[in-house]
């Protein structure tokens, strides 16, 4: 049987100058949509999982900035077996990504079924994740794009 999930992972919103934010929809749960999100190996620090992550489901080879912010969130009840017996929570930490214009990325998919480029108030419209859509509005009213 496979190790449980830690519950601590990275969420990496890629994002454009442009104001195009890259959602990916999930492979397992057609319809999510989601950014760059993984759970850390154990032992891995934060920002070397965001950078894994980040690669392995976009082929992007680049350091994500730490935005140094955590949230916890209750697990999904559908991934919740990935995780050890009574562990319903997970901490949470945001990094991002930007780069000059939108750009073809290759998915991994084991993990997603496809891309796309959204402006950035309709990908967090999109997004079920309320972690993910708070990380994509700050990114955006924080830069005076409202």
């Amino acid at each position: 049987m496979a190790a449980f999930r830690r519950p601590e992972s990275v969420l990496v919103v890629v994002y454009s100058e442009t104001g195009e934010v890259l959602l990916m929809e999930r492979d397992d749960r057609p319809g999510f949509w989601q950014s760059v999100t993984g759970s850390l190996n154990e032992g891995e620090q934060p920002a070397a999982a965001a950078k894994r992550e980040l690669f392995e489901e976009t082929g992007l080879d680049a350091e994500p900035v730490d935005l140094h912010t955590c949230r916890e969130f209750e697990i999904f009840p559908e991934f919740l077996h990935r995780f050890a017996p009574g562990v319903t929570r997970n901490l949470e930490h945001a990094f991002a990504l930007a780069l000059p214009w939108a750009v073809p990325v290759r998915l991994d998919l084991t993990e997603h079924l496809r891309y796309r480029w959204l402006p950035w108030r309709e990908a967090a419209a999109l997004t079920e994740s309320w972690t993910n859509r708070e990380v994509i509005e700050s990114l955006f009213t924080e830069r005076g794009n409202d």
